[in-house]
């Protein structure tokens, strides 16, 4: 959809009509996301409203409604729902209040205490991967990769074709051997579904938080499981699948390996689209897409 205008004038009176006891609090932006615009709400809560694309108000009522659920406590702090914010003539989509966690996005701050950081990613998704209730949302993120197949494959010709990776076949043999594993059989676990890194909150180069939860689902963990190549530093893979559990299955590994090539092509294309200054480019997003595209190539004979 067209980028919404939004403005603290707007945001102030979509409080006024619908959250009156929030609407003096002060108010600025906090940020623009792929989906949302946040702005913070005095020092502990944030507005979030869609502003970018179609599917945002629906993600911002699944997190209002099923982020209460999860499993608690989690290891990592994630944001809170508050309020809920009904479409109306001021502006016509749900928007969310939740709680304000500190830090920067991981894109922007990146985690440099590889160790530790990956045993607090490693117990965060132990303690995240449970099983879902019948009800829970599903979604792509949570079924098979052959969901996302088409646009893998033609992100690594497109990406080739501008010269944006060095190994093409590289690239493509980690696919394909991610895309023919065993399919999942196991419960319905929750999932987060979206952990790239401008989706994680650092302070002193380790994690602090976990964020924007609109791809939430119940399904295989796979592609959660791809956050250890897309996230950590170098040398922090192995010492992430030790601590977490449990212990992945060689099939999960493998299909955790392209959904780690699935964003890594995504950073790798946004970064790119941000450094020509096209529409929703994100030149932060470009580096650590290149550095996991790399890891995965450098161990695809390791699994």
């Amino acid at each position: 959809m067209p980028h919404n205008e939004l403005t603290a004038d707007l945001v102030r009176q979509l409080l006024r009509d619908q959250h009156p006891d929030l609407a003096d609090l002060p108010l600025r932006l906090g940020a623009r996301g792929w989906d949302n615009q946040i702005w913070r709400l005095g020092d502990d809560l944030a507005v979030r409203l869609p502003w970018a694309t179609e599917t945002a108000g629906d993600r911002l009522r699944k997190e209002h409604a099923w982020l209460p659920a999860l499993p608690a406590p989690l290891p990592l702090p994630v944001p809170a729902p508050q309020r809920l914010g009904e479409p109306s003539g001021r502006f016509p989509h749900p928007w969310l209040v939740t709680t304000w966690l500190p830090g920067a996005p991981a894109d922007r701050a990146p985690i440099t205490r590889a160790e530790a950081a990956a045993d607090a990613l490693a117990a965060f998704l132990s303690a995240l991967h449970r099983p879902a209730p019948a009800a829970a949302p599903t979604g792509e993120r949570g079924g098979p990769l052959a969901g996302v197949a088409d646009g893998v494959v033609r992100g690594i010709t497109e990406a080739a074709d501008l010269g944006l990776i060095p190994d093409p076949d590289a690239a493509l043999a980690v696919w394909e051997d991610a895309v023919t594993a065993p399919a999942w059989t196991g419960p319905a676990l929750w999932i987060h579904g979206d952990l790239h890194p401008a989706n994680v909150l650092t302070e002193d180069g380790m994690l602090c938080g976990v964020i924007d939860f609109g791809d939430l689902c119940a399904g295989d963990p796979a592609c959660d499981l791809a956050a250890p190549w897309n996230l950590l530093p170098d040398g922090a893979v192995d010492r992430f699948h030790r601590a977490y559990r449990p212990a992945a299955d060689p099939a999960t590994l493998r299909r955790a390996r392209g959904w780690a090539l699935f964003r890594a092509l995504g950073g790798i294309h946004i970064g790119e689209a941000g450094l020509r200054g096209r529409p929703g480019g994100k030149p932060s997003w470009g580096p650590p897409g290149h550095a996991a595209l790399r890891r995965l190539i450098a161990t695809a004979t390791t699994i």
